[in-house]
């Protein structure tokens, strides 16, 4: 069954109900480990067919101005393992920033809904609806951050490898994306060593990366960026890429990234540069292949089979991305829980 935390004494040691999770500097270390110790319960409570309905009766909506296929599934059938109902709306499915303001979007579904989940577009959107807001707000995903993901990952980290401190996560490709910002955000929580691979124009916004410097100090984590991939990936714990070209931004930037990113693609060369037990996550999707639409029409533009992993690297046993992606749900059903609950 699940409890709150507690210390020995009966004190409440980590309480988030009514918090809103919209990026992870927004939380403690010891806020962020447990959630991870909720997800790990629920995950093993979903393995052995354990009933925790612990929000029944609750609501919440699902605002997706980008379309999602692991974040809406996490959240929907998250929501219905913890007795809750979700409503979907899609790109289309309602007059956010069109005919209605943000305030006044939040304003409506807070009267109706326990709690919204925004993915799409400029942090401040999330951010809004937070502010005008009575109910939790959960980013799903914006342009700057990707906090749910977050969770998924070091989750799957710590399920290979034990711990968290002390664990080097080298990330390679476009580092200024929403991935590489809250990836150098968590690690640096968490007193895990980021390494960024990519060229100097893609390297995260000083800004960001002098304040999770400052949490470093704290934590015991490190943060190094470096433009020679084999530099930076030798003796990783965890190699992590994403895309060169992200949801939203125009088809006309991929001849461009390519040229830019081409030399930081995950292969063996590189994978086998890591440590041996290293492994590989990705976001996904991915395009390891050409059996996807885009993944076609960029081999018959550029002749590129494989874009930022390679397939057999994808494919190998240094892979977890499906591990990952299952434990998007695991993660989003302690956020919602524990920000929710009674």
């Amino acid at each position: 069954m699940y409890e709150h935390a507690t210390s020995k004494r009966g004190c409440r040691m980590v309480d988030l109900r009514g918090r809103d999770f919209l990026k992870l500097l927004d939380f403690t270390p010891k806020e962020i480990n447990h959630l991870l110790k909720v997800a790990t319960t629920l995950k093993k409570q979903k393995y052995n067919n354990e009933s925790h309905k612990y929000l029944k009766g609750k609501q919440v909506a699902l605002i997706f101005e980008k379309d999602s296929t692991r974040t809406r599934c996490a959240f929907e059938s998250g929501a219905v393992d913890l007795g809750m109902q979700a409503t979907y709306i899609g790109p289309t499915g309602s007059q956010l920033g069109k005919k209605e303001t943000i305030a006044d979007t939040a304003r409506v579904l807070c009267r109706m809904y326990d709690g919204i989940e925004y993915r799409g577009f400029d942090q401040t959107i999330v951010e809004d609806l937070a502010k005008y807001s009575s109910v939790p707000v959960w980013n799903g995903l914006t342009n700057e951050f990707h906090p749910t993901q977050m969770l998924a990952d070091v989750m799957t980290v710590r399920e290979e490898f034990g711990k968290l401190k002390g664990i080097t996560l080298c990330f390679c490709g476009d580092a200024r994306n929403n991935v590489g910002n809250s990836l150098m955000v968590v690690c640096s929580k968490l007193g895990m060593n980021f390494v960024c691979a990519a060229p100097s124009e893609l390297f995260p916004d000083e800004k960001l990366v002098k304040t999770c410097k400052e949490i470093c100090k704290e934590t015991g984590g490190t943060i190094k960026l470096e433009t020679d991939i084999m530099k930076a990936t030798k003796n990783a714990d965890v190699l992590y890429t994403d895309v060169w070209v992200s949801m939203g931004e125009p088809m006309e930037l991929w001849k461009d990234r390519i040229k830019l990113l081409l030399p930081y693609q995950v292969n063996m060369k590189v994978m086998n540069n890591a440590k041996p037990n290293a492994i590989f996550l990705h976001c996904l999707p991915s395009f390891h292949n050409i059996d996807t639409t885009i993944g076609k029409e960029i081999y018959e533009k550029y002749g590129l089979k494989e874009m930022e992993v390679s397939d057999e690297v994808f494919e190998s046993s240094h892979s977890r991305v499906f591990e990952e992606a299952e434990n998007r749900k695991h993660t989003i059903k302690a956020v919602m829980l524990e920000t929710l609950k009674p």
